[in-house]
């Protein structure tokens, strides 16, 4: 589990192709903070994709990539040389910073806008019709990797669904985010709650 509070801005060193078909990948990352303690099986976030830790060197990390991670996050696309966010799994016995994440990327979003302010840049994305009913305004959203509040939502049923998020300069300095070009694509994870509570709730309407 992660808390979406990105410790480090990586950097990586190289993807290659993996497993008997090259399905997979294996990718390597610079990242002297949060390899300094890693060791063999550890999960690291990667910009909001919980990856294990299959071998380390000096000031980097690497880990498999399967079809699945590849198919529903943006992480085949990565380049060496690319920035990334990066965090090491939450300690049970420190804060909370962010919220709750699992690094289990739910899909994935395009940066639509950029309002940029005097104390914040306004950032809106475009909202995959499948994930927007778990999305709702002042809730939490991760965008690779990062925890972030909802600052605004399409309607219901709205013909091109897109959310918002206000970003501080700490955010735009420390997360990729600062330097993210329009049409970029990002990993986005819903809230794990409300995926939860539709489940339990799908599943009680059923037994009725």
């Amino acid at each position: 589990m992660f808390t979406g509070i990105v410790e480090e801005l990586g950097e990586v060193v190289s993807i290659e192709p993996a497993g008997p078909e090259g399905e997979a990948a294996l990718l390597t990352l610079r990242g002297p903070l949060v390899s300094s303690d890693a060791g063999h099986g550890d999960s690291i976030s990667v910009n909001g994709v919980c990856l294990t830790v299959v071998d380390r060197g000096e000031g980097t990390f690497s880990a498999d990539v399967m079809k699945e991670s590849l198919d529903r996050s943006s992480l085949g696309s990565l380049t060496p040389g690319a920035p990334v966010n990066l965090e090491r799994a939450a300690r049970v016995d420190s804060r909370l910073g962010g919220h709750i994440v699992q690094g289990h990327v739910d899909g994935t979003a395009r940066l639509l806008s950029r309002n940029p302010g005097d104390n914040w840049d306004v950032l809106r994305f475009d909202l995959p019709d499948a994930l927007s009913r778990y999305v709702v305004e002042k809730g939490s959203i991760t965008v690779d990797g990062t925890s972030l509040t909802v600052s605004a939502v399409s309607e219901p049923g709205a013909a091109a669904g897109y959310f918002e998020v206000s970003l501080i300069p700490e955010t735009l300095r420390a997360t990729t985010l600062g330097g993210l070009p329009l049409g970029a694509t990002v990993n986005i994870e819903v809230d794990v709650i409300a995926k939860y509570v539709e489940r339990i709730t799908a599943v009680a309407n059923a037994r009725v």
